[in-house]
């Protein structure tokens, strides 16, 4: 709906939703940079305490992915009256309080709302180098593509609403899911100016979803190597019962210019259009810069994957093949 609204001119509005980048970014008269967001969703696991902490994983990591440093947050909240028990709000708010403290974000307070299903995540305001801010635009030919956590938390969190999850699978994703990308943020800005190309987070579209628009921004195609891409454990075992509303959506939405090889199973082919919570960063980076980027990400504690290249844009925006196999 926002595309339907008058062109902003405003010179100090840098990135807006025309690109559909991950967070605004405004530039101050000071020279700084505000990157500014709000993600809020229904709950995806059981336990409330983890649940507000993914919420807040999930915003934070939206500003981690400009390349910015979060600083201050509100939280959003709808809430069912007289059907959801006291503490388990005040479970929720904790576990999201505690993941804006690990960040080092200020929670300034928030807005609740009376709603039929509960609802929960933050708006959160960052600061970022203008001449430093990392976009969808931007990735060349030749560029690697690094991913900094596997794939499939979509297809395990409804497997997890069914109770057809194993407790290990379920575990596994979560602890991806409150995992913080920060670190990540941090060691891929150590490498200096101009080295990561491009950069977004693998949320809700999926990671082919959010690889088509880093491929439109920058007019580039994007090649991802199956056999490289980290699933998630269970992932593959559960797509075939358990594939998300949301990744069929996806699949409508950028199957169209997406040429998947025939060598995916369908296991596969599902999980690269699952909508993810609190994924990993999507990062193209220059390719003298790969070898150094993965030793910062390692010694940072980040387990990270090169999964594919930027090729010269042909007619498809992202291509997977299989060259691994």
């Amino acid at each position: 709906m926002l595309s339907e609204l008058p062109v902003q001119t405003d010179p100090r509005v840098l990135i807006d939703h025309r690109t559909h980048d991950d967070a605004g970014v405004y530039r101050l008269e000071s020279g700084i940079a505000l990157v500014q967001t709000v993600d809020f969703f229904t709950p995806i696991v059981d336990d409330p305490y983890h649940y507000g902490e993914i919420a807040a994983a999930n915003a934070l990591s939206d500003i981690f992915a400009m390349g910015g440093q979060p600083l201050t947050a509100l939280a959003i909240a709808a809430l069912p009256q007289g059907r959801i028990e006291p503490d388990v709000v005040r479970q929720i708010f904790r576990g999201g309080y505690d993941k804006l403290r690990e960040a080092g974000v200020a929670l300034l307070g928030g807005h609740t709302v009376r709603d039929a299903e509960v609802k929960f995540g933050y708006a959160v305001t960052g600061t970022v180098d203008p001449d430093r801010v990392w976009s969808n635009a931007g990735a060349k030919p030749g560029g690697t593509i690094v991913l900094t956590k596997p794939i499939g938390t979509g297809i395990i969190a409804t497997a997890i609403k069914h109770g057809r999850a194993p407790a290990d699978v379920a575990e596994a994703a979560i602890v991806s899911m409150c995992q913080l990308n920060g670190r990540a943020s941090a060691a891929l800005a150590a490498l200096g100016s101009g080295s990561v190309q491009a950069c977004t987070d693998v949320t809700g579209f999926g990671l082919i979803g959010h690889a088509t628009e880093v491929a439109r921004a920058s007019g580039v195609t994007l090649q991802i190597d199956l056999a490289a891409l980290p699933w998630l454990p269970g992932t593959l075992d559960l797509a075939g019962a358990h594939t998300t509303g949301g990744g069929q959506s996806n699949r409508t939405h950028f199957g169209p210019t997406t040429v998947v090889g025939r060598e995916a199973s369908g296991a596969e082919a599902a999980a690269l259009y699952d909508p993810q919570t609190s994924g990993g960063l999507f990062a193209i980076l220059s390719p003298e810069r790969a070898t150094e980027a993965l030793d910062l990400l390692s010694r940072a504690g980040v387990t990270a994957w090169v999964i594919g290249e930027v090729l010269a844009r042909d007619a498809a925006d992202v291509r997977v093949v299989a060259r691994g196999r």
